[in-house]
């Protein structure tokens, strides 16, 4: 689930009041920062003039035997979080965003998804907080599942407004609200490439990267060797890519592109399967290579291609990072959403998606990384989850301030490294047929980029300790 729970606080400045169905469609963009197509979201009202809380944005099943268990999740998940964090919502409204799959128009789609909707107001019912509108957002127009007067709520549905028309889009601009297009042109903009011989040639790099710094990545003395050729071959990258002109997202993307030797990426992305070099390149997070490094991490990760799409967890979730530390909250979940969709047991990815959608300050962290990057190697990881664990304590001391009680003042700490039979084990490797007989003893093995079953993923890392989280 990719939970958005961006609270809107109260602003005696500047106050929107949206009268309508319509106006709620045309605002919906302007509260996820994006389009979000074949998405349902669900929006928290507050108090006697419904002021917008927490929110959730959660994929549309495909399934229809889905939308049971999933609308009694979503429900539960907004109501209990709302109540943490600004008290039980006095009513919800809930959208559905899917075009028609055939462009034979939105009704139909309205009509398959209306199920859907009744699933979702009744389990919102259960939880005493009513659905006070459902709207279906589909082909350019819009449907309210709640009004049934024909004369406003027609059935073939209303319009949407033209983008940039309203007093929503005005007062969005003047805030400096960015809408940056559909959740699917941002999920483009991560995904890997398509094309069959660039993704021949680029799965050929990683092929040839893998064997190679397999074993330095096992060898203490070497690691750190692979952890410094890596990090220096992504600053120059980075110079690189700072260095070309100014382009629209899909122009810059294609030309990073071409700035990038195949080689040069499976280098990059292969060594930053190590944990304490991928948390060295989260420095990059501020200033004006903040956008250069997240250029990079964008262009790596369209390279994990083929088996290797599991290793695109750790460029995307240095994206993410560096999005969220530079102020877009959207761009920030979608690539985070990426990451744990192509891994979703990596630790790194699970704490920065739990932080930035419980809209907690990235700054604690970037304080972190900024203290870690003078110590000793090995101390950044230990020191991101430490900033992250404390940041959800300031959390939840936030929700004992709105019931009354004392919090106590927000403080990073360093921890210790759990006991080995604490840790995260590691996932049994699959060995070279002509290897397995002389593999070693030792309980977590590493992956090789030996013969493999068809459609099996390569992962590379070294131990439970260091690696892949």
């Amino acid at each position: 689930m990719n939970k958005h729970h961006e609270s809107t606080g109260r602003s005696e400045a500047q106050q929107i009041t949206l009268r309508g169905p319509a106006d709620l469609a045309d605002a919906l963009p302007y509260l996820m920062g994006f389009y979000p197509n074949d998405s349902v979201v669900m929006v928290a009202l507050h108090g006697d003039r419904g002021r917008f809380g927490g929110r959730l944005r959660l994929g549309i099943p495909q399934a229809p035997g889905e939308w049971g268990p999933a609308a009694d999740q979503l429900a539960e998940c907004l109501v209990s979080e709302s109540e943490r964090r600004e008290g039980k919502p006095d009513a919800i409204v809930l959208f559905l965003c899917q075009d028609s799959p055939d462009g034979s128009g939105g009704r139909s789609a309205m009509e398959r998804l209306r199920p859907f909707a009744q699933r979702l107001r009744t389990a919102c019912g259960a939880l005493d907080v009513p659905v006070l509108e459902a709207l279906c957002i589909s082909d350019g127009r819009y449907w309210s599942y709640c009004c049934p007067d024909t004369r406003c709520c027609p059935d073939e549905g209303n319009p949407l407004t033209l983008p940039g028309t309203t007093v929503m889009a005005a007062a969005a601009t003047y805030a400096g609200i960015h809408v940056r297009g559909t959740l699917r042109d941002m999920e483009d903009r991560l995904r890997p490439w398509q094309v069959p011989a660039a993704v021949a040639a680029q799965e050929q790099a990683l092929d040839r990267a893998g064997p190679v710094l397999l074993p330095r990545l096992l060898d203490g003395q070497a690691r750190r060797q692979v952890a410094a050729e890596t990090l220096g071959l992504a600053r120059t990258l980075m110079d690189r890519i700072g260095k070309a002109r100014p382009a629209p997202p899909p122009l810059a993307d294609a030309g990073d592109d071409q700035l990038i030797g195949s080689d040069e990426a499976a280098a990059v992305i292969l060594g930053l399967q190590d944990r304490d070099t991928r948390d060295k390149a989260a420095v990059w997070m501020e200033g004006p290579e903040a956008q250069s490094a997240l250029r990079l991490w964008r262009a790596l990760a369209r390279r994990c291609v083929g088996p290797y799409g599991e290793h695109a967890a750790a460029p995307l979730t240095l994206a993410g990072w560096v999005s969220w530390s530079t102020g877009d909250e959207p761009g920030a979940r979608v690539a985070l959403s990426l990451a744990l969709r192509a891994d979703p047991d990596y630790t790194f990815a699970q704490l920065l998606h739990r932080a930035c959608n419980e809209g907690l300050d990235p700054e604690a962290l970037r304080r972190c990384l900024r203290e870690a990057a003078a110590e000793e190697p090995g101390s950044g990881a230990e020191a991101v989850e430490a900033s992250v664990d404390s940041a959800d304590r300031a959390s939840c001391r936030a929700a004992d301030r709105a019931e009354g009680r004392t919090g106590v003042p927000l403080h990073v700490r360093k921890v210790r490294s759990l006991p080995r039979k604490e840790r995260r084990e590691g996932r049994t490797p699959r060995h070279p047929a002509a290897e397995r007989g002389k593999a070693s003893r030792d309980p977590v093995r590493p992956r090789t980029a030996g013969p493999r079953r068809p459609g099996e993923a390569r992962r590379y890392g070294s131990r439970a300790d260091r690696t892949r989280r």
